[in-house]
């Protein structure tokens, strides 16, 4: 049997942990700039008028009328709080498969005189007791299913966020519960062709010839068809596979025109994604670079641009890819523009040992790895960006994030612990 853990409007919920006073009222989490709401809990859902997606400058009125909370996004806290949930659940089974940051599935081999809807109430209570983030819990078979008995659970009141899928009568009615779209691996490409063939729900589904799913739904259809039929074909992984690409772009909190600030936007960027990409072993081949202005702008001129560097040894190094990354932002940049975005992709990513030498390539001192080994040592002990690149310069006030309204980041920095004040 698997299980799947899901936490309860994730983002919000750990939210409400650290504010007592926001539980049982709504509560939203903004994206990055503060530009739209992504994350709502029960209470703000209830309010139909307030949209998912929709700008926080055009319904900024309304969340304040109908008394919303709103934060900032605070990814260093969700992080760690799912940190918390994941280590808590190894208690409960060696085999944890991080699915998202918010989800996990728990390998329930061997627990087959055991009372398996006790064990999920008991893995929702431990994480409830130590965390304060409420789960859902369900448990089957195979993993479709798991996902299905997950929904289950917490869209049915009386199952209490726990149901299990262990006879076939249950496999029946829940597959006779849940429509098409719902399903797990069920695009809405799919769902809206096999409604047109009269399916509507899992369980028409699972009547369909297995030689038709095949055929018109590739093999991707066919793992779903024997999932929802009781047979496992998802692989469990408990060790996530080597990224082959890595990257991130964040826009600007204001527009900027002087490459300075974008280079040390860019540089910042680079750090995190090479701490990443040594934290897997691997190594890069090709360093890609891109700029742009605000799309959505009617007033600033328009450019974008991008280019890719190949690397002449790969490398893990971070002084060695902000080097490159600022010779390629310099080739792109063009003066009498207000840019919005910087993005970093490192890509051609392959195991570093097995990096190959150049024989024209000139090592540099910055390339040790002892060098980099003291960097991850003393940032991993005291902090992100303790010790960083010069690069990165002192102004990132001036380019980071808009995040008026972020919360503390109460589980990881020093002066932002929760203060509780008695009489």
């Amino acid at each position: 049997m698997i299980a799947m853990v899901d936490c309860n409007s994730f983002y919000a919920s750990c939210e409400q942990v650290f504010r007592p006073d926001l539980w049982g009222k709504p509560v939203v989490v903004l994206s990055n700039n503060d530009g739209c709401v992504i994350a709502a809990n029960k209470e703000a859902k209830e309010l139909a008028h307030i949209p998912m997606f929709e700008p926080v400058f055009k319904i900024k009125d309304l969340l304040i009328k109908n008394k919303v909370s709103f934060f900032s996004s605070n990814y260093t806290l969700y992080g760690e709080m799912s940190q918390r949930v994941m280590n808590i659940l190894t208690t409960f089974s060696p085999q944890v498969e991080v699915y998202s940051i918010d989800e996990a599935f728990v390998d329930l081999f061997g627990m087959k005189y055991v009372s398996l809807t006790g064990y999920g109430h008991q893995m929702k209570d431990a994480i409830y007791k130590n965390t304060g983030l409420p789960v859902g819990v369900g448990i089957a078979p195979t993993k479709v299913l798991a996902k299905l008995a997950n929904r289950i659970s917490k869209k049915v009141a009386s199952n209490n966020h726990v149901f299990v899928i262990d006879t076939e009568q249950k496999r029946v009615e829940a597959l006779q519960w849940a429509k098409i779209g719902d399903v797990w691996g069920i695009g809405r490409k799919h769902a809206k062709r096999l409604q047109t063939i009269g399916v509507h729900t899992a369980y028409d589904f699972t009547n369909l010839p297995l030689a038709w799913v095949r055929k018109e739904m590739t093999v991707v259809g066919e793992r779903m068809w024997r999932e929802m039929n009781g047979e496992s074909c998802l692989e469990f992984t408990t060790l996530p596979k080597p990224k082959k690409g890595i990257g991130t772009a964040k826009s600007f909190g204001q527009k900027l025109e002087d490459i300075g600030r974008i280079e040390e936007a860019c540089a910042y960027y680079i750090s995190e994604v090479s701490e990443v990409l040594r934290a897997q072993k691997s190594c890069a081949t090709y360093v890609q670079v891109f700029l742009h202005t605000n799309y959505h702008s009617n007033i600033d001129k328009q450019y974008s641009n991008s280019v890719t560097v190949t690397l002449e040894v790969p490398t893990n190094n971070t002084f060695m890819l902000i080097s490159e990354a600022r010779k390629a932002l310099r080739h792109i940049y063009k003066p009498g523009y207000r840019y919005k975005k910087v993005g970093v992709n490192l890509s051609g990513i392959i195991p570093q040992e097995y990096v190959q030498g150049n024989l024209f390539h000139q090592p540099s001192k910055l390339g040790k790895k002892e060098l980099i080994a003291v960097f991850d040592t003393l940032n991993n002990k005291y902090g992100k960006s303790t010790v960083a690149s010069a690069m990165i310069g002192t102004r990132m006030n001036e380019w980071e994030l808009i995040k008026k309204e972020r919360s503390p980041r109460y589980t990881t920095q020093w002066g932002e612990l929760l203060v509780v004040k008695t009489n």
